[in-house]
């Protein structure tokens, strides 16, 4: 799935002698053309994620089907990006993250409320107080619920009256034990984010007024997802690669879901990691540990890809990564001490990585017991990172990238999409674009986790994910043989 650099020909301004007919004006006319369908393609990708977040959320089929159409639509509109010619491709790919953007933030999220969990961990930080101290449904903090992420219950007693867009979970006010109604999820428990993530809710927060509801964080990720293109689009062209490839980051499904409507934390992560890993190729192994420890502090799962990362300066690169970590919990340890843990502990629990029933490590529990599927899963992780640890080519790292956060996501199996936009800043950069597949397969196991067909379908779509890989992989030794 690798593909050489176009030649440029098709941009080229050389004109044939004088009355002879010129023959780079028919690759231009089809370059032109290439962007026009492009960008049709690409106008239809937006009105199906438009559609998507627009339609009424209590459909339980709409995601599922739009999901599946934006996918279809993309992967054709990214094939044809290709043929755009080189002089205006950037702006194509910007032009399409615009228009896919646009389109996403036209709704409040519609398959996730885990921003409303950001909103008010960023509110009550605006009001001095931190989000580890105590829980949504702690009654101390009623004077700073807004209503649009907490209502009493209705004449009932029920939440039913006046449901939230992106849903309502029903909880009793703490320690009242009235009920009370809320987008947030989990609303008992504390907040399960880490410090940098924090301080991005904060920073989200502290302009908008509390009765600015989902679309601060949406925009949030719509500007941080324009930021990721932009840096993409800035390496390839420094690089010497077509500015095309960027597409299958700017005009992904899954960045519009997950990182702009759904306004996922984890589209920071991302940002934070490609940071790392293009500071460390260009040799500044200290901004790049600085970069990588606030990755790592945001949402945990970049640890993943830190094999691929220690091969310039590693105790440096090391020490900058943890010194970034712990200050950036200072300020939270001493307001909160040791509540600075959260809920992750019983999350990780609650969520099945024990091994026992639950849909992570499907593909480790088609041949093992149940119980063995964690260990097994450490080890053979821990074996991909001293691989790719061995390996790592100090001028591609991202290989390497592709390598531990896609194996991670398929060893591991979790049913959150968005956890897989952490892969795709690094399939651009490696063109390893058939690790891409992981995503709508996440989006698949996400969708029909509940359904007793669910782990026949996610054994499916990861097993399917595995061949594809393993085909790609077999291809393009042959090319390279050939070559």
């Amino acid at each position: 799935m690798s593909e050489s650099t176009p030649r440029r020909a098709s941009g080229s301004d050389a004109s044939g002698p004088v009355g002879s007919r010129s023959p780079e004006k028919r690759p231009s006319h089809a370059g032109t053309s290439a962007a026009v369908v492009a960008l049709a393609l690409v106008a239809l990708l937006a009105v199906v994620v438009w559609w998507t977040v627009t339609t009424d959320p209590s459909a339980e089929w709409v995601s599922p089907l739009g999901t599946l159409a934006a996918w279809t639509v993309f992967v054709p509109a990214a094939l044809v990006a290709r043929r755009i010619p080189a002089r205006f491709a950037a702006a194509v790919v910007l032009l399409g993250s615009l228009l896919v953007g646009a389109a996403a933030i036209a709704a409040p999220p519609a398959t996730s409320n885990d921003s409303a969990r950001y909103a008010w961990d960023g509110i009550v930080q605006k009001a001095g107080i931190s989000p580890y101290a105590h829980v949504p449904a702690d009654e101390a903090l009623r004077p700073l619920r807004p209503a649009w992420l907490f209502q009493d219950a209705g004449p009932d007693g029920t939440c039913h009256s006046n449901p939230f867009p992106t849903g309502t979970e029903t909880t009793t006010n703490i320690p009242g034990g009235s009920t009370l109604c809320t987008a947030i999820n989990r609303p008992a428990v504390p907040t399960v984010y880490p410090a940098v993530a924090e301080l991005y809710f904060l920073a989200v927060r502290l302009i908008p007024g509390s009765e600015v509801g989902f679309i601060a964080f949406q925009l949030a990720g719509l500007l941080l997802s324009l930021a990721i293109t932009v840096a993409l689009l800035a390496f390839l062209r420094r690089t010497g690669r077509p500015a095309h490839q960027a597409v299958w980051w700017a005009w992904s499904p899954l960045v519009a879901f997950e990182a702009i409507n759904g306004a996922h934390v984890d589209a920071s992560g991302a940002a934070l990691a490609l940071a790392a890993a293009l500071l460390l190729v260009g040799g500044r192994t200290l901004g790049s540990g600085v970069a990588f420890g606030a990755a790592v502090a945001t949402k945990l799962i970049p640890a993943v890809s830190a094999p691929a990362l220690l091969y310039r300066r590693p105790v440096r690169f090391v020490a900058a990564a943890i010194a970034t970590f712990a200050m950036a919990y200072v300020p939270y340890v001493l307001a909160s001490g040791s509540a600075v843990l959260g809920y992750l502990p019983e999350y990780l629990r609650s969520e099945g990585y024990d091994g026992q029933d639950s849909p992570r490590f499907t593909l480790l529990k088609l041949v093992l017991p149940a119980s063995w599927a964690g260990p097994a899963a450490l080890v053979l992780l821990l074996g991909l990172g001293f691989y790719v640890w061995r390996s790592t080519d100090a001028v591609r790292p991202w290989d390497g990238q592709v390598l531990m956060v896609g194996g991670m996501l398929l060893i591991v199996s979790p049913s959150y999409p968005w956890y897989a936009l952490l892969l795709l800043p690094f399939v651009v950069l490696s063109r390893r674009y058939e690790f891409t597949a992981i995503a709508p397969v996440l989006a698949l196991m996400y969708f029909t986790g509940a359904e007793p067909y669910g782990q026949l379908a996610a054994r499916w779509g990861l097993g399917a994910v595995v061949v594809i890989l393993a085909v790609a992989t077999v291809v393009r030794r042959r090319q390279h043989a050939i070559g």
